[in-house]
């Protein structure tokens, strides 16, 4: 019992794997939500920043487009840089743009900020999960990867209703 607890703590860097879990998917759960908060508030965002319906749906498909395009370089960028050190930065430039974008004083600068919040939590998606799997050992990830998986589910149903708020 006690190998197994040093074992998973080795894991962890010596923080607990549960706190880890946690705050992934705490991160996860942000990460998800902005893909669907905008789609209620389009027409709000359009009125208050003076833009067609048309050109406000750019809100959504940049903010998609830029979380795509950063996945499949995100397993090099982490080797190179290192996989927590990359993380870290993705969430530091998704927080960052996230609070950017309810200061845009226009369209073309809310664009500007979804698209490097789509790069942030493109880049968190895949980190996330190989910190969870390299976290816990096997017989563990399980049950590490449901409060993930929660937030998976979770945060894409509760978006529009934040985002009618």
């Amino acid at each position: 019992m006690a190998g197994e607890r040093s074992e998973s703590r080795s894991a962890a860097g010596g923080r607990n794997p549960w706190l880890i879990a946690v705050v992934v998917s705490i991160a996860t759960f942000m990460l998800v939500l902005d893909t669907s908060i905008a789609n209620v508030a389009l027409r709000n965002i359009a009125g208050s920043l003076a833009a067609g319906m048309d050109e406000s749906t750019w809100v959504i498909t940049t903010y998609l487009v830029a979380n795509s395009v950063i996945i499949p370089v995100s397993g090099w960028l982490a080797s190179v840089i290192g996989r927590k050190r990359y993380y870290m930065l993705c969430v530091a430039i998704f927080t960052i743009a996230s609070l950017l974008c309810g200061l845009a004083p226009n369209l073309e600068m809310l664009i500007v900020f979804r698209i490097l919040q789509g790069l942030g939590g493109g880049g968190m998606a895949p980190s996330e999960q190989s910190i969870l799997a390299d976290t816990f050992p096997p017989e563990k990830r399980s049950p590490a990867f449901a409060p993930y998986g929660i937030a998976v589910i979770v945060a894409p149903t509760v978006g529009p209703t934040i985002g009618g708020l």
